[in-house]
């Protein structure tokens, strides 16, 4: 018999649009991993794959979650090749090496402590949308393989393929061009990695709580809130280092300060990176996701490329650029993807490694950090943003009142509604969508001067205290702000 909705541990707000993803102990548990690893290793086997890559973050529910899922898919008669404690781009990576595209990453990202997940690959997709609820179906069903003959499990680490295979692809002069870079990895899984990584290109490494500790004493590891930034920011300043380099918690997202101090948001990292890409691919397509800055689709567009927004989502994001064969691609959160050169996949490593590339090019030019992410977009609008505004939901209703805003008339403007809504206007921007991580919308707005960033925030403003008067939307936004306000021009 099929199972009930309200199975215990079988939640179906878990599965996501592009990775499943709970409360351990509320909405995921040690019997809930064994179903899902059932499920995921029941499709791989008429996918026709045998063996999956396991890995698992830093967070203190992932070793019970990996024995866990393990047993369930063992118990289809696929095989496991476990991989241990790594960041989400070693279990990438992973999959690459052992040649089957094929493995699953459990991993909490940047969530709060409690929550963990697991993000699935088979054959070299990323499952997401239809294929993750497949899963939840196959579960309801009892649609899952069990063989009398279970998988093996063998043991492997893939730290050193891993370092030795960026090596491969990329060098970095320091013998020359010395560099002092300060890590801040926020107790995530990505520190022990990213110091061993830091070494061997032979940069001069200042730590900050790089030791792997679930707890997250420090501060949370998600570089894109400004709060976890200002230990980096402070011990940058002290230093005199070149830069700094945050990662979230798994280590799919890279957050950087520059060697004055200021955060470097994606939308800069993008630019700098679209423009290095387009001289060696001219005519290629960067694809971006709805969060990001009209200056970014401008940039890529004035240098002969092709600029694809898409949907916000690491599969989503990986999906399109394999669809079409794009070169590069990025959200606004700090996944960043090159396909030229790697693989495909969001990895805040080797994005490091491309990014302190670039820096010593800098640096032999008697140029700074501060300089490399200023020159890209010196012919630019210095354009003015929020930052991201996080609107507290609730799972049931965040959908809904996107649907309701999506049925508004923008007259004269150009509105997109691929994912939540986006709504362009000729002097700026607003987009506001429902997150498929947490009960939240979140919402950007950026114009060309601080009149229009006010007139845009009021926009959006009104239309949700219309539909949704519950919603809790800061107001700072509505009174004016200069550009002295603002530290640089992607705030």
């Amino acid at each position: 018999m099929p199972l009930p909705l309200d199975t215990p541990g079988i939640d179906p707000n878990i599965f996501r649009a592009y990775d499943i993803r709970g409360i351990f102990g509320q909405t995921l548990s040690e019997a809930c991993a064994e179903k899902i690893g059932q499920a995921i290793a029941s499709e791989a086997r008429e996918r026709h794959i045998a063996t999956l890559a396991v890995g698992y973050d830093g967070r203190l529910s992932s070793p019970a979650l990996n024995n866990a899922l393990i047993k369930g898919i063992t118990k289809t008669g696929v095989n496991v090749v476990s991989i241990g404690m790594v960041p989400t781009p070693g279990l990438y990576f992973a999959t690459v090496l052992f040649g089957t595209g094929s493995g699953i990453m459990i991993t909490g990202s940047h969530n709060p402590t409690d929550y963990n997940g697991f993000k699935v690959m088979l054959g070299g997709e990323t499952l997401a949308d239809a294929a993750i609820q497949q899963l939840h179906q196959r579960i309801l069903n009892e649609d899952l393989h069990a063989d009398p003959l279970p998988g093996n499990i063998r043991h492997q680490d893939v730290q050193a393929d891993y370092i030795a295979r960026i090596s491969e692809q990329r060098t970095l002069d320091t013998k020359n061009t010395p560099l002092k870079v300060v890590i801040d990895c926020g107790n995530g899984v990505a520190g022990p990695w990213v110091l061993a990584l830091m070494e061997y290109m032979g940069c001069e490494v200042i730590p900050l709580f790089c030791d792997v500790d679930g707890n997250f004493p420090n501060h949370h590891p998600d570089p894109e809130h400004a709060d976890n930034l200002q230990d980096l920011i402070r011990s940058v300043t002290e230093s005199g280092a070149d830069i700094g380099l945050a990662f979230d918690g798994d280590g799919d997202r890279l957050g950087v300060v520059d060697n004055l101090g200021q955060i470097r948001n994606t939308d800069e990292l993008l630019c700098l990176f679209a423009l290095e890409i387009l001289k060696q691919h001219p005519g290629g397509e960067v694809v971006h996701d709805v969060k990001c800055s009209l200056n970014l689709r401008r940039l890529v567009e004035n240098n002969g490329g092709i600029a694809t927004m898409w949907r916000c989502g690491h599969s989503m994001i990986k999906g399109r650029m394999k669809k079409t064969g794009a070169a590069f691609g990025g959200e606004f959160t700090g996944h960043l993807f090159f396909a030229e050169d790697w693989y495909g996949f969001d990895d805040g490593l080797y994005t490091a490694v491309r990014l302190l590339e670039l820096l010593i090019q800098a640096k032999n030019q008697q140029q700074t950090a501060s300089n490399l992410f200023d020159a890209p977009l010196a012919d630019y609008p210095a354009s003015i943003a929020t930052p991201m505004i996080h609107i507290s939901s609730t799972e049931d209703s965040k959908f809904e009142i996107i649907r309701q805003l999506q049925q508004l008339e923008f007259n004269h403007a150009r509105v997109s509604t691929i994912d939540g809504l986006r709504v362009e206007f000729t002097d700026g921007w607003f987009g506001i969508r429902a997150s498929n991580t947490s009960p939240t919308l979140t919402l950007r707005v950026e114009a060309d001067s601080a009149t229009a960033l006010q007139r845009i925030y009021a926009t959006i403003y009104s239309h949700i205290q219309q539909l949704a008067p519950e919603l809790q939307l800061p107001e700072e936004w509505l009174k004016t702000r200069t550009n002295q306000e603002t530290d640089h021009a992607f705030i």
